[in-house]
């Protein structure tokens, strides 16, 4: 970074510690909701999903070979294969556009062109078998099919797009890249082929424990049937289910010090 870009960054940062108005209760407000959002983010998914993928990411690095990135995802690769092999790996995966980032910068700095690399960080998120599903129980069938079909046309558009707008500098990157000599594994096929089974098992599966439609008891005696929206160390945010078995719109707060008791409701 330049050192002006610098010194607009720490004038920037300045001006708001400066004029930001503390006392204002929207302000204080607005702080204290970011930091409980933020302790949400750290409870359920930096651990279930982000850490997980960063695992896949250091395998993808460990276990896989330079030359087998570069001969199906390099810019050498014949197009149709690169960019279908890319925009449809996500199929196995439960990965959100968080979890999707370790997994391409491992596939990238491995030697990927930024184009399939580009089309696997789109399609990733978007064409999971439990997403595919999801939208087709609840959205219908043509909705599920649309959703999977559309991913992958898109992801190859952009794909393509990045491919052409950075060529200069992908091409550079990828000549600068120095291929080891091949090498036999050290380790057997089915070997690598279980680790990797386990780590996405493990990621597909990691919120399976923690269901949101919940029976929640509190101390006062009261029992309440809701849906958990966001729940931190000190409070849970819940919609609670009314009469007819719909969730209202309206969000309530409830602090943990007045609930006796959590229950997941039977599916």
């Amino acid at each position: 970074m330049k050192d002006w870009k610098k010194m607009l960054w720490l004038v920037g940062i300045f001006l708001v510690a400066y004029f930001l108005p503390l006392g204002n209760p929207k302000v204080q407000n607005a702080v204290l909701e970011a930091f409980r959002l933020l302790q949400w983010y750290a409870i359920h998914h930096t651990l279930a999903c982000v850490v997980p993928a960063m695992f896949i990411a250091g395998a993808i690095s460990t276990f896989l070979s330079q030359q087998s990135v570069m001969r199906w995802l390099g810019p050498g690769a014949p197009r149709p294969i690169a960019y279908g092999v890319a925009s449809v790996s996500g199929v196995i995966l439960a990965v959100c556009s968080c979890s999707v980032l370790p997994m391409f910068a491992g596939i990238y700095t491995m030697g990927a062109g930024l184009g399939p690399a580009s089309a696997f960080l789109y399609s990733g998120p978007a064409i999971n078998v439990m997403a595919i599903f999801l939208s087709a129980r609840v959205l219908g069938i043509e909705i599920g099919v649309a959703r999977a079909l559309g991913a992958v046309v898109f992801a190859v558009i952009i794909g393509l797009l990045m491919a052409a707008i950075f060529r200069s500098s992908d091409r550079q990157r990828v000549q600068a890249i120095q291929l080891p000599p091949a090498e036999k594994s050290p380790r057997p096929l089915w070997k690598t082929a279980a680790w990797f089974a386990a780590m996405i098992l493990f990621l597909v599966f990691s919120d399976w424990a923690s269901p949101n439609d919940v029976k929640i008891t509190l101390k006062s005696g009261e029992n309440i049937t809701a849906n958990i929206r966001y729940d931190t160390q000190d409070s849970i945010d819940i919609q609670r289910f009314g009469p007819d078995g719909k969730l209202r719109s309206e969000i309530e707060r409830i602090p943990r010090e007045r609930i006796r008791s959590i229950e997941p409701l039977p599916s």
